[in-house]
């Protein structure tokens, strides 16, 4: 028999609860500045972006995804031990973000889940366990990551099966 699973809440993504997991990327940047001579704002250095070890550089690329990905039960956690991810929505798209501390193998004690309001990019730290991508819509997001030498990307990924810690997001999404 199975047990009840571990319901998970979800928190707001706010940059000061997102810290120990990485940088959240809105227009709520710790720095803001008129520029081109005052017909724009800059919202400036809202994430850091660390893929220069061993041989990596920094990537742009796009992310489809076709619809909502949102499963019952959370199934798996990853990381990137050399190098930050981060995922910026190009129209409005409400994510859930997963995460567990870098370091620390995934637990239910350490797994955590955010919420987006729609606008909300996110920059995972180096080596933060994170679940796949989870959306309550289809949308197109910014992704800027590592390639390097190695085959595809696997020389920067590692990943945890925890089906078995039987953990579900508690809203009802």
């Amino acid at each position: 028999m199975e047990s009840n699973p571990l319901r998970l809440p979800l928190l707001p993504l706010t940059r000061e609860a997102f810290a120990p997991y990485g940088d959240v990327i809105d227009e709520t940047g710790p720095t803001v500045f008129e520029t081109n001579g005052g017909d724009a704002i800059r919202i400036h250095a809202l994430a850091g972006i660390d893929c220069s070890a061993e041989d990596g550089r920094p990537i742009i690329s796009l992310f489809r995804v076709k619809g909502p990905t949102r499963r019952k039960r959370l199934y798996l956690m990853e990381r990137h031990p050399i190098s930050t991810q981060a995922f910026i929505p190009l129209s409005p798209v409400r994510a859930v973000v997963v995460v567990a501390p870098a370091g620390e193998a995934p637990s239910p004690d350490n797994i955590r889940a955010f919420v987006t309001d729609g606008s909300q990019g996110f920059s995972y730290g180096r080596n933060t366990w994170h679940h796949p991508l989870i959306t309550l819509s289809a949308g197109t997001f910014l992704v800027i990551d590592r390639a390097g030498p190695g085959p595809g990307f696997s020389q920067d990924y590692a990943d945890m099966n925890i089906e078995t810690m039987n953990i579900e997001l508690a809203a009802n999404l």
